[in-house]
Protein backbone atom coordinates (compact mmCIF):
# COMPACT_ATOMS: atom_id res chain seq x y z
CA UNK A 1 0.00 0.00 0.00
CA UNK A 2 2.57 2.33 0.85
CA UNK A 3 4.50 1.96 -2.39
CA UNK A 4 1.09 2.34 -3.98
CA UNK A 5 0.63 5.67 -2.14
CA UNK A 6 4.21 7.11 -3.22
CA UNK A 7 3.73 5.78 -7.01
CA UNK A 8 0.51 7.89 -7.45
CA UNK A 9 2.26 11.00 -5.60
CA UNK A 10 4.78 10.59 -7.47
CA UNK A 11 2.92 9.99 -10.81
CA UNK A 12 0.78 12.98 -9.73
CA UNK A 13 3.69 15.34 -9.32
CA UNK A 14 5.04 14.33 -12.62
CA UNK A 15 1.61 15.62 -14.09
CA UNK A 16 1.87 18.83 -12.81
CA UNK A 17 5.58 18.88 -14.13
CA UNK A 18 4.54 18.08 -17.04
CA UNK A 19 1.56 20.62 -17.47
CA UNK A 20 3.37 23.36 -15.95
CA UNK A 21 6.09 22.86 -18.49
CA UNK A 22 3.89 22.33 -21.08
CA UNK A 23 2.30 26.02 -20.29
CA UNK A 24 5.57 28.06 -19.83
CA UNK A 25 6.58 26.54 -23.45
CA UNK A 26 3.38 27.71 -24.96
CA UNK A 27 3.21 31.13 -22.87
CA UNK A 28 6.98 31.72 -24.16
CA UNK A 29 5.50 31.09 -28.07
CA UNK A 30 3.28 33.22 -27.79
CA UNK A 31 5.29 35.83 -26.44
CA UNK A 32 7.67 35.60 -29.13
CA UNK A 33 4.41 36.01 -31.47
CA UNK A 34 3.11 39.22 -30.00
CA UNK A 35 4.00 42.64 -31.58
CA UNK A 36 2.45 44.83 -28.25
CA UNK A 37 3.43 45.11 -25.15
CA UNK A 38 1.32 44.98 -23.05
CA UNK A 39 -0.15 41.36 -24.40
CA UNK A 40 3.71 40.56 -24.27
CA UNK A 41 3.78 41.40 -20.53
CA UNK A 42 1.09 39.30 -20.11
CA UNK A 43 2.43 36.08 -21.91
CA UNK A 44 5.65 36.63 -19.73
CA UNK A 45 3.64 36.62 -16.30
CA UNK A 46 1.54 33.34 -17.85
CA UNK A 47 5.57 32.15 -17.72
CA UNK A 48 6.07 32.76 -14.18
CA UNK A 49 2.47 31.65 -13.15
CA UNK A 50 2.86 27.81 -14.83
CA UNK A 51 6.65 27.46 -13.29
CA UNK A 52 5.47 28.39 -10.04
CA UNK A 53 2.04 27.01 -9.85
CA UNK A 54 2.46 24.16 -11.85
CA UNK A 55 6.41 22.84 -12.05
CA UNK A 56 7.70 23.89 -8.96
CA UNK A 57 5.05 21.90 -6.73
CA UNK A 58 5.48 19.30 -9.61
CA UNK A 59 8.89 18.87 -9.09
CA UNK A 60 8.66 18.74 -5.10
CA UNK A 61 6.52 16.09 -5.26
CA UNK A 62 8.56 13.78 -7.33
CA UNK A 63 11.53 14.63 -5.72
CA UNK A 64 9.82 13.56 -2.30
CA UNK A 65 7.93 10.61 -3.01
CA UNK A 66 11.23 9.61 -5.53
CA UNK A 67 13.69 9.75 -3.05
CA UNK A 68 11.50 7.97 -0.32
CA UNK A 69 10.77 4.91 -3.09
CA UNK A 70 14.64 4.60 -3.50
CA UNK A 71 15.26 4.67 -0.17
CA UNK A 72 12.40 2.02 1.00
CA UNK A 73 12.19 -0.06 -1.90
CA UNK A 74 15.61 0.35 -3.85
CA UNK A 75 18.25 -0.38 -1.57
CA UNK A 76 19.41 3.60 -1.07
CA UNK A 77 22.00 3.97 -3.42
CA UNK A 78 22.03 0.98 -5.25
CA UNK A 79 19.42 2.90 -7.30
CA UNK A 80 23.08 3.34 -9.66
CA UNK A 81 23.32 -0.52 -10.95
CA UNK A 82 20.03 -0.05 -12.16
CA UNK A 83 20.14 1.69 -15.42
CA UNK A 84 16.66 3.52 -16.16
CA UNK A 85 16.66 4.59 -12.12
CA UNK A 86 19.89 6.00 -12.58
CA UNK A 87 19.14 7.66 -16.01
CA UNK A 88 15.75 9.10 -14.20
CA UNK A 89 17.25 10.26 -11.48
CA UNK A 90 20.35 11.95 -13.04
CA UNK A 91 18.41 13.56 -15.26
CA UNK A 92 15.76 15.01 -12.60
CA UNK A 93 18.71 15.58 -10.72
CA UNK A 94 20.16 18.16 -13.67
CA UNK A 95 16.74 19.61 -14.50
CA UNK A 96 15.89 20.46 -10.96
CA UNK A 97 19.39 22.06 -10.25
CA UNK A 98 18.92 23.69 -14.21
CA UNK A 99 15.35 24.65 -13.95
CA UNK A 100 15.97 27.01 -10.79
CA UNK A 101 18.55 28.17 -11.74
CA UNK A 102 19.33 29.38 -15.01
CA UNK A 103 15.92 28.69 -16.58
CA UNK A 104 13.68 29.84 -13.91
CA UNK A 105 15.83 33.19 -12.83
CA UNK A 106 15.93 33.81 -16.60
CA UNK A 107 12.21 34.22 -16.80
CA UNK A 108 12.38 36.18 -13.46
CA UNK A 109 14.35 38.67 -15.30
CA UNK A 110 12.53 38.75 -17.99
CA UNK A 111 9.63 39.53 -16.32
CA UNK A 112 11.36 42.65 -14.40
CA UNK A 113 12.49 44.07 -17.33
CA UNK A 114 9.35 43.95 -19.36
CA UNK A 115 7.96 45.71 -16.28
CA UNK A 116 10.41 48.00 -16.51
CA UNK A 117 9.76 48.44 -20.31
CA UNK A 118 5.72 49.16 -19.71
CA UNK A 119 6.40 51.86 -17.24
CA UNK A 120 8.95 53.33 -20.00
CA UNK A 121 6.50 52.85 -22.64
CA UNK A 122 8.90 50.84 -24.92
CA UNK A 123 11.05 47.80 -25.29
CA UNK A 124 14.32 48.84 -23.70
CA UNK A 125 17.53 47.57 -25.02
CA UNK A 126 18.15 45.30 -21.72
CA UNK A 127 14.60 44.14 -22.56
CA UNK A 128 15.79 43.18 -25.85
CA UNK A 129 19.10 41.54 -25.02
CA UNK A 130 17.78 39.54 -22.90
CA UNK A 131 15.18 38.42 -25.20
CA UNK A 132 18.23 37.05 -27.27
CA UNK A 133 19.94 34.93 -25.00
CA UNK A 134 20.89 31.54 -26.25
CA UNK A 135 21.93 29.92 -22.98
CA UNK A 136 18.67 30.61 -21.61
CA UNK A 137 16.89 29.60 -24.28
CA UNK A 138 18.60 26.19 -24.91
CA UNK A 139 17.91 25.27 -21.68
CA UNK A 140 13.85 26.41 -21.80
CA UNK A 141 13.49 24.40 -25.00
CA UNK A 142 15.85 21.21 -23.08
CA UNK A 143 12.70 21.14 -20.30
CA UNK A 144 10.25 19.19 -22.26
CA UNK A 145 12.36 16.62 -24.28
CA UNK A 146 14.14 15.50 -21.33
CA UNK A 147 10.65 15.61 -19.22
CA UNK A 148 9.50 12.75 -21.83
CA UNK A 149 12.97 10.97 -21.56
CA UNK A 150 12.39 10.73 -17.86
CA UNK A 151 8.87 9.21 -18.28
CA UNK A 152 10.33 6.94 -21.44
CA UNK A 153 12.69 5.34 -18.94
CA UNK A 154 9.99 5.08 -15.42
CA UNK A 155 7.53 3.55 -18.09
CA UNK A 156 10.05 0.94 -20.03
CA UNK A 157 12.63 0.21 -17.63
CA UNK A 158 15.46 -0.82 -20.24
CA UNK A 159 18.04 -2.60 -18.46
CA UNK A 160 20.60 -1.62 -20.39
CA UNK A 161 21.59 2.01 -20.82
CA UNK A 162 21.09 2.32 -24.55
CA UNK A 163 17.58 4.12 -24.10
CA UNK A 164 19.24 6.77 -22.27
CA UNK A 165 21.90 7.80 -24.26
CA UNK A 166 20.28 7.84 -27.63
CA UNK A 167 17.06 9.78 -26.06
CA UNK A 168 19.86 12.19 -23.87
CA UNK A 169 21.26 12.91 -27.29
CA UNK A 170 17.79 13.40 -28.97
CA UNK A 171 16.86 15.55 -26.47
CA UNK A 172 20.06 17.69 -26.90
CA UNK A 173 19.60 17.93 -30.81
CA UNK A 174 16.30 18.76 -30.52
CA UNK A 175 16.66 21.53 -27.62
CA UNK A 176 19.50 22.90 -29.78
CA UNK A 177 17.33 22.74 -33.33
CA UNK A 178 14.63 24.80 -31.30
CA UNK A 179 16.99 27.05 -30.23
CA UNK A 180 17.94 27.57 -33.62
CA UNK A 181 15.21 27.78 -35.60
CA UNK A 182 12.50 29.26 -33.01
CA UNK A 183 14.11 32.67 -32.71
CA UNK A 184 14.30 33.21 -36.55
CA UNK A 185 10.80 32.45 -37.06
CA UNK A 186 9.59 35.15 -34.30
CA UNK A 187 12.63 37.61 -34.72
CA UNK A 188 13.30 40.00 -31.99
CA UNK A 189 14.84 42.28 -34.41
CA UNK A 190 14.58 45.89 -34.76
CA UNK A 191 11.64 45.50 -37.45
CA UNK A 192 9.62 43.04 -35.02
CA UNK A 193 10.38 45.57 -32.00
CA UNK A 194 8.83 48.43 -34.23
CA UNK A 195 4.76 47.64 -33.82
CA UNK A 196 5.52 47.22 -29.96
CA UNK A 197 3.51 49.99 -27.89
CA UNK A 198 2.39 51.49 -24.85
Amino acid sequence: MEYSILKFIHILGAILMGAGLIGVWMADLRSRQLSELKPFAEAVRNIAVFYDGFVVPGALLVLASGTWMIVKFYGGWNFLQIPWLAGMVGWFAFEFIEGNTITRLYFMRLRRLTRTALEAGRVTPDLQRARGELVPSFTHFLDLPILFLIVALGAIQPTTWALFFVGSLTAIAVAAVLTIIVPRLYPWGSEALSGFSD
